[in-house]
């Protein structure tokens, strides 16, 4: 308070002793009448001393009716009519007080002395001054900090408008008429002018700041309806008329409160340019906030929200800010105030701002309408119109990038989601820059993300051989790429003249932001981009043989799909690539047929136990499992005649079977029930190492181990098959001894012993059964085609005699020493890198054949 009432007194310095109110009477003269302003000569000729007397009994008078005695204006009194304000805070001057008044203002410059202290508005200033430093200014700071009813700001405008009112009246009704009109004029500025810096000066900047943008926030937002009420009526039927009326009605309202605050701010010196700056960025962000609730989500195709919101600013909008504005530069005439137009500069910068603020939302919402492609095509459509310039695209490319980044490509999505993303953005930027610069720097790092992915290439595989018109597979496959496939392909003649076309009228340059690295898409093919993501397209033909080699060899007869899916892919990469693939497909259609000579020629056409065989040729078909085990020997007498009745057909030729990719129709008949099954041939002969051979009519119980050893089969292939008949109630381990045997009947007691405890709790048979058999088909399913992995394992096995010969005879050795001895012991070569062999000597120190010790490999004795 010290510190303001030194910055006062640095304006308005406070009255000397000579300035106060004199005694009503000297001992020199009697009282009597001051004299008008026209006084005689012989009064004008008075003595020195007289004419003092006379003028400090005047000044006495004027200076005591204008002196400012009563206390500060109160919230309470603001909202009094001026007339009850002026009862309240002065009196009217008598005749005396008038013509003392009048003889001061004449007289002011003959007598000598100090003009500035001896001036009468200048002694006025002062005591407004210090009346409303020591009573005034406490007053309104309480206004400002209090909350209520009436909002502070418009409390504080209402109360200095009875503040300038009671302190200019005084001297604008009884001192200043008496003055020239022009000296008048400036005059009263000049007091306003000083009264307006000392409100202004004693306020809290801050404060005040936070009250001007709260109040016009809440009042412009209801009049460009973007407040919180509007938004609750946009969500009402449109034809509720009576809603729209009372919306426009507070819209209206609103508005004449803010006028009326305006003129009422400028009126007490509260406007001016900080008031100004204070508007700006309040419309500024009901700007951005109008664009956002009126287009936020709105994404339909044709989009005309540019067009509109251009048309409404230019329009409603640009005639609400200068009105306001107006009124701020001190305009009083509403007629006037609403007809100011803004200048072409003006209306071409607030259109710009326009489209950059549509421009951000749209980017922002960009994820989302990508991902909601193709309904949200209205939304690209804006977003190609705002980003026009270099800076805006690099902008677009950079943020984008970052979001992408953070809500796809983390270890949380999978591949299948990131895939489905990144078709939705190769076409939605196709719309959004049809150059495909954007695409090019935008998808970057996210085709290098997929090459990271193992499953990249399975996933684009799966969906090409997809049916688009199964519901059931939309959610888990790539189906978009199966629908892609049908389209017809573009000739790629055309795309390679397509710029050299002088008759296109539409033919656009490159873009200028286009970098040396970028090569210009032939085609907006998404198969074709797809397939581009790795170098060659072999991984993809690969993995697509062993997808339709898993598919031919299931037991079923219809392969259409299959066909039409490689007779596309042959258009596409050309007949030579997927030559294999169109062998396999004459493998399968030739086993049709050889299987029905080999039939007629036996005679055996709906005979007794059959063999249907799918006869394979080697060198076209990726590498199948190959695992041997005794099978049944009716199995084995099948076989055996549909081997020789195949040399029979061709002579030249020999079958090797693959038992473990075969399927045979088993039926059991127990005691209490008879069972159907379609199972591999590991499960049919585990099953069959059950039966009772001799007739002993005993129960037969063997162990895995037994079953191992017996059948020669695979310790996985065995519990597979024991997993898969418990789960169909047809074996039951013994708790005791671990062996298993056949369940001939289903009592209560067998059926809580079966081994799942997971549905150990049901209660009813069947549907433990049918859930146990559903997890254990679900276990039993094995691929017929070797992955990558497995194939990759068997090759590293021929090197492994090498590297144990290596560590055996030179001790350990470190994984770099190993790849260069390898490479000069094999011949042609070691054709692994180094992170394979790492993988492939990790697994085998799992398998405790190797050891690790500081950073070397060495042989664990005994283990090799």
């Amino acid at each position: 308070m010290a510190a303001r009432r030194r910055l006062f007194e640095a304006v308005f310095p406070p009255p000397s002793q000579k300035s106060l109110p004199t005694p009503t009477a000297t001992p020199v003269i009697q009282q009597g009448s001051f004299g008008g302003p026209f006084a005689d000569d012989s009064q004008s000729q008075e003595d020195a001393a007289t004419a003092s007397i006379r003028w400090e009994r005047a000044w006495h008078y004027a200076t005591e009716f204008l002196a400012i005695r009563h206390g500060p204006v109160t919230l309470e009194d603001a909202y009094w009519s001026k007339g009850n304000g002026r009862a309240k805070f002065y009196k009217l001057p008598s005749h005396t007080v008038s013509e003392a008044v009048a003889y001061v203002l004449s007289h002011r410059q003959r007598v000598e002395g100090e003009a500035g202290l001896d001036d009468l508005l200048q002694w006025y200033s002062q005591e407004v001054g210090r009346h409303y430093l020591d009573h005034q200014l406490g007053v309104l700071i309480e206004i400002v900090s209090r909350n209520g009813d009436v909002h502070p700001l418009d409390a504080l405008v209402r109360t200095l408008q009875l503040v300038q009112f009671v302190y200019m009246s005084p001297i604008e009704e009884h001192v200043l008429p008496r003055l020239p009109s022009d000296q008048a004029q400036a005059e009263l500025q000049r007091f306003q002018v000083k009264l307006h810096a000392m409100i202004r000066t004693s306020l809290s900047e801050t404060r005040y700041k936070l009250l001007t943008r709260d109040r016009l926030m809440e009042l412009c937002s209801t009049v460009l309806h973007v407040d919180k009420e509007d938004s609750e009526e946009d969500e009402l039927d449109d034809e509720d008329s009576m809603k729209i009326s009372s919306s426009q009605d507070r819209a209206d309202e609103a508005r004449r409160k803010c006028a009326s605050l305006m003129i009422a701010m400028d009126e007490v010196g509260l406007g001016g340019s900080e008031a100004q700056r204070i508007f700006a960025e309040v419309v500024s962000r009901l700007l951005t906030a109008f664009v956002d609730k009126n287009y936020a989500g709105k994404w339909a195709a044709p989009s005309l929200a540019l067009k509109y919101l251009q048309d409404w600013a230019q329009g409603d909008f640009s005639d609400f800010v200068n009105e306001m504005v107006s009124y701020l530069l001190g305009s009083r005439d509403i007629v006037e105030a609403s007809q100011t137009k803004m200048s072409f500069e003006d209306v071409s910068n607030l259109q710009q701002r326009i489209i950059d603020d549509l421009g951000a939302l749209r980017l922002r919402e960009l994820f989302d309408v990508v991902v909601d492609w193709d309904n949200s095509r209205g939304a690209v459509e804006d977003l190609k119109q705002c980003a026009t310039s270099t800076g805006t695209r690099a902008h677009l490319v950079v943020y984008f990038s970052e979001v992408i980044s953070q809500r796809l490509l983390h270890p949380g999505a999978s591949t299948l989601e990131i895939l489905q993303v990144y078709i939705c953005i190769i076409r939605a930027f196709a719309v959004l820059d049809p150059k495909g610069v954007l695409l090019d720097r935008l998808a970057r790092p996210i085709r290098r993300y997929l090459r990271d992915r193992d499953d990249t290439v399975k996933i684009i595989v799966t969906g090409l051989l997809a049916d688009p018109d199964d519901e059931t597979s939309s959610t888990d496959t790539l189906v978009e790429l199966a629908t892609e496939l049908n389209k017809v392909i573009e000739s790629a003649s055309e795309d390679d003249w397509a710029d050299l076309d002088f008759e296109d009228m539409n033919w656009q340059p490159d873009p200028v932001d286009v970098g040396p690295e970028y090569k210009k898409s032939k085609s907006t093919d998404v198969i074709e981009t797809l397939v581009s993501l790795f170098e060659t397209k072999d991984v993809f033909v690969k993995e697509f043989q062993n997808i339709l080699g898993e598919r031919l060899l299931k037991p079923d007869c219809e392969y259409d799909k299959e066909e039409r899916v490689l007779e596309l892919l042959k258009l596409r990469f050309g007949e030579a690539p997927l030559q294999a693939c169109e062998v396999m497909m004459r493998d399968v259609a030739d086993s049709v047929r050889t299987n029905a000579w080999i039939k007629r020629e036996q005679d055996i056409e709906g005979r007794g136990p059959q063999v249907s065989a799918k006869i394979l040729s080697r060198l076209y078909w990726p590498a199948l499992h190959e695992e041997t085990f005794r099978l049944p020997p009716e199995l084995q007498a099948l076989q055996e005649a549909y081997s020789q009745g195949f040399e029979h057909y061709k002579s030249s030729r020999k079958l090797t079977w693959l038992d473990v990719l075969g399927q045979v129709d088993v039926e059991l008949e127990l005691e209490d029930r008879t069972i159907q099954e379609t199972v591999s041939t590991a499960h049919a002969s585990v099953i069959y190492a059950f039966q009772d051979v001799d007739g002993a009519q005993q129960a037969v119980s063997k162990t895995a181990e037994q079953l191992e050893q017996q059948l020669q089969m695979d310790e996985d292939l065995v519990t597979t098959a024991l997993t898969f008949w418990v789960g169909k109630l047809v074996l039951v381990k013994s708790p005791q001894d671990g062996g298993y045997s056949v369940l001939e009947r289903l009592p209560e007691a067998a059926i809580q012993d079966v081994s799942a405890p997971a549905v150990s709790k049901a209660s009813d048979s069947t549907t433990l059964a049918a859930a146990v058999a559903a997890s254990a088909a679900a276990a039993s399913a094995a691929p017929a085609v070797k992955g990558e992995e497995e194939v990759a394992e068997e090759k590293m096995v021929v090197f492994w005699q090498f590297i144990v010969g290596m560590l055996t005879n030179q001790g350990a050795m470190p994984l770099q020493r190993i790849v260069m001895m390898l490479g000069i012991a094999v011949p042609g070569g070691f054709p692994y890198s180094n992170e394979e062999l790492r993988s492939f000597l990790r697994r085998r120190v799992e398998e405790g054949k190797v050891e690790m010790v500081g950073g070397s490999y060495r042989i664990v004795k005994g283990k090799n």
